[in-house]
């Protein structure tokens, strides 16, 4: 009986040194592994062998990370409070520098992207908040970057998913919109006048150069006008035009 006991225990003890020695690290997986306290090599991914006691390894993954920030209580630089929540895309490049420069590598850069948001985006005002999002992607982005390559961190990309308005200035924003419409809308109305008291100058330079276009005009406007029975007309003749008339009535006369 003493002895079945201690087959199963050396079994055990063999298994347990077993699962303490032989580690199966994926493609996407290193091993970071320390030496009596010390760190000694990167391994993986693949069959690895450590000495039990004498070695311990740590685990980090290597693909990317979506980390979702919070929304952030943000003032913009014309005094405005807006809540900004965005999205980080990042990747651990360096499995060293990842467990020994930081204790908790995700934390560290989730409260280091929080912080960051807040700043950039506080040196902004409001409209180049809501139109230009590419540009503050970039700007968080590569000052995320800058910050965590020590940490063997690499920050891909950043998103701004959602800038939430208070009510007022909500409408405040939409009577902008309008004031900003009407406006266009009159200097569009203002140009058109211009460009028409040009062709009406042109126009009427034109007639006044030759008398018998003039005439004609005046006929054309009779004629359209004379379809009009419900209204008098009042129709102004040109001296030139009455001139000739009375010198053909006095030559008919005269060869008469």
């Amino acid at each position: 009986m003493g002895l079945q006991l201690g087959m199963v225990a050396l079994l055990l003890l063999m298994i347990v040194l077993a699962a303490a020695t032989f580690r199966i690290l994926r493609e996407y997986e290193r091993g970071v592994v320390f030496q009596l306290g010390r760190f000694w090599q990167v391994k993986g991914p693949g069959l690895i062998l450590l000495i039990p006691v004498i070695q311990q390894m740590v685990r980090v993954d290597l693909r990317t990370v979506v980390l979702d920030i919070p929304a952030q209580d943000v003032i913009t630089r014309d005094n405005v409070s807006v809540k900004v929540n965005a999205v980080l895309y990042f990747r651990v490049l360096d499995a060293q520098r990842a467990i020994i420069q930081v204790e908790d590598f995700l934390m560290a850069t989730s409260q280091l992207a929080q912080t960051t948001l807040r700043a950039v985006l506080g040196k902004h005002e409001l409209d180049e908040l809501l139109a230009e999002r590419e540009r503050l992607n970039f700007d968080i982005q590569q000052v995320l970057d800058a910050q965590t390559d020590a940490w063997g961190i690499k920050v891909a990309n950043v998103e701004i998913k959602h800038v939430d308005l208070n009510e007022s200035m909500i409408r405040a924003i939409a009577k902008q919109a309008e004031a900003e419409r009407e406006r266009r809308a009159k200097v569009i109305h203002a140009e058109g006048e211009l460009q028409a008291s040009e062709k009406l100058m042109q126009a009427a330079e034109m007639l006044g150069r030759q008398p018998g276009a003039m005439q004609l005009r005046y006929m054309q406007t009779l004629s359209s006008i004379a379809g009009d029975k419900s209204s008098t007309i009042v129709f102004p003749l040109p001296i030139e035009l009455l001139r000739g008339m009375a010198e053909l009535a006095s030559n008919g006369q005269a060869s008469g």
